[in-house]
């Protein structure tokens, strides 16, 4: 056997050996495309009722939005006409109301004023240097006043 014949059987096994391990990872690649479709078939099984009972709730969702919303309507409108109302009871009797008021305190003050004799009333307070003191510590401090 000469040199050429050694090198072009040491090629062909190489390449025999190539093709062998090309031809196993074909096979393993083939096994996992299988594998992926049945998980996706089993996924795609799976997730069809899962999406059909989320549109459900979607729906569902959106009714009771609905109703609310209409509530909330309501609501408003409610809250406009009671602020209408109170705003016209307000200027309807508010006036006539405080006229009242002030009458009957002009009465009182009127009919149980001082008599003649009656001697003025004293201040309960006096402000002393930015503050107040009641007339009881106002005499003792008089009092104390007058001994020194």
């Amino acid at each position: 056997m000469s040199g050429g014949e050694v090198a072009g059987i040491l090629v062909a096994v190489f390449w025999a050996i190539l093709v062998s391990f090309l031809a196993v990872a074909l096979v393993r690649l083939a096994q996992t495309l299988r594998a992926t479709t049945k998980l996706v078939a089993d996924v795609t099984e799976q997730a069809v009722p899962l999406l059909a009972d989320a549109s459900a709730a979607v729906r569902s969702a959106q009714t009771q939005i609905d109703r609310v919303d209409s509530i909330a309507s309501d609501v408003q409108e409610v809250t406009s006409n009671a602020s209408a109302l109170s705003s016209t009871v307000a200027s309807t009797f508010g006036g006539p109301l405080v006229k009242v008021a002030a009458f009957g305190y002009g009465v009182r003050r009127a009919i149980g004023g001082r008599g003649k004799d009656a001697p003025a009333k004293p201040s309960r307070r006096t402000v002393i240097v930015g503050r107040t003191l009641p007339e009881a510590r106002r005499a003792k401090k008089a009092n104390r006043n007058k001994r020194d």
